[in-house]
């Protein structure tokens, strides 16, 4: 039969086949032969001739397969609002998953990154940023949100401090004055007895 007759002139091209792969550049399965000028095909033994083919557009070089990555777009969105992460659809244990010290690193560089924004922005000084960088290498704060109450904490630990420092100064310079006030009153009565006495 004709199908069968196709079948055997098909199969008898493979140094055509060969041939097309070598100049077109692609694998076997990317290579269509042209079943209605398969007796022209077999006739091409040389590259020449195959080039010749290739130009008449019996030999052709098949676009390559497209592998969509539509379906996995749209899953990667569902997983973001939380969907296909349950236990059903989790493969590896919870370490191979995200490790213990995947999860710290990045805790620490969140930690880090803002306490050098605030070293920058002038919000903490030196000694203070050195004080809670190894609070935050021991494992003391949780989060951000911990750490910003440490800080604002040692900041109105600091204001109290100083405005306790300043009340103090202000009651020394006070009674500094007051006692001044009181040698220099003593003073004058010592001298007003002094002249009475020589009277």
């Amino acid at each position: 039969s004709f199908c069968t007759l196709l079948v055997c002139d098909m199969s008898s091209l493979k140094l055509q086949a060969r041939l097309a792969m070598d100049i077109l550049g692609c694998g076997r399965k990317r290579v269509w032969l042209d079943p209605n000028e398969a007796q022209e095909i077999a006739n091409a033994t040389s590259r020449k001739s195959v080039r010749k083919l290739v130009k008449k557009g019996w030999v052709m070089k098949k676009p390559v397969k497209v592998h969509s990555r539509a379906r996995w777009r749209i899953r990667k969105e569902a997983k973001q609002l939380g969907r296909h992460t349950g236990p059903g659809c989790r493969e590896g244990t919870r370490q191979s998953r995200v490790t213990d010290k995947s999860i710290w690193m990045r805790r620490l560089r969140v930690l880090r990154r803002m306490l050098k924004k605030y070293r920058a922005e002038k919000k903490i000084d030196r000694h203070q940023y050195r004080f809670l960088y190894l609070k935050a290498k021991g494992n003391v704060y949780k989060n951000k949100r911990n750490l910003m109450e440490q800080i604002h904490k040692m900041k109105d630990e600091k204001k109290k401090e100083r405005q306790l420092a300043e009340q103090l100064k202000a009651k020394r310079s006070k009674e500094a004055a007051h006692r001044e006030k009181a040698r220099k009153a003593e003073l004058k009565r010592r001298e007003k007895e002094r002249v009475k006495a020589k009277q």
